[in-house]
């Protein structure tokens, strides 16, 4: 087995940390700026999101076989048989891991609250607030928060696992 097929379950597990670090950044900031009446750009803060997808590698032992012909070799008749050409496969979603691969802003109209003594009001008196709904990010927050400690289980797992094995 290559040295990359032994650690192929870190760099998942890794990606997985890196990718869920950046969505708790990016909720962090949308509730830091949850009354955030006035930015640079002009207007109330938007609340932003971050788009997961598939980290396309092509180190991926399928994509690998496949591309050097290699579908088909077993060396135990008890191994699980390799699925036949004609198996439904989407490539877009071969990889190792996952990445961030974009942080978006959401583009739901501010809310409007009537403040006619504060100073970004309208002339009706209304200000434009962010549109972040706290109770959201705090749920948002907290779902990145056990995705991060499972992939942290999962990576102490496999560090155990080939610990334990070098020590055989």
């Amino acid at each position: 087995m290559s040295m990359n097929g032994i650690f192929s379950a870190l760099r998942i597990s890794a990606s997985g940390l890196r990718a869920q670090r950046v969505k708790q950044n990016v909720i962090s900031s949308n509730l830091a700026n949850a009354e955030t009446t006035r930015t640079l750009d002009g207007g109330p803060y938007r609340r932003q999101f971050t788009v997961f997808s598939a980290d396309a590698d092509t180190r991926d032992v399928r994509l690998l076989n496949k591309m050097q012909g290699l579908i088909g070799a077993s060396t135990d008749s008890q191994h699980l048989p390799i699925p036949p050409e004609n198996f439904p496969r989407d490539e877009r979603f071969f990889g190792n891991g996952v990445r961030v691969a974009e942080i978006r802003e959401d583009n739901k109209p501010p809310k409007l609250e009537y403040d006619p003594a504060h100073p970004d009001a309208d002339l009706q008196g209304y200000v434009a607030m962010p549109n972040v709904n706290v109770v959201r990010e705090m749920t948002d927050m907290i779902a990145a928060t056990r995705a991060y400690e499972a992939n942290v289980t999962a990576f102490n797992a496999t560090k155990s696992m080939l610990m334990q094995a070098l020590q055989m």
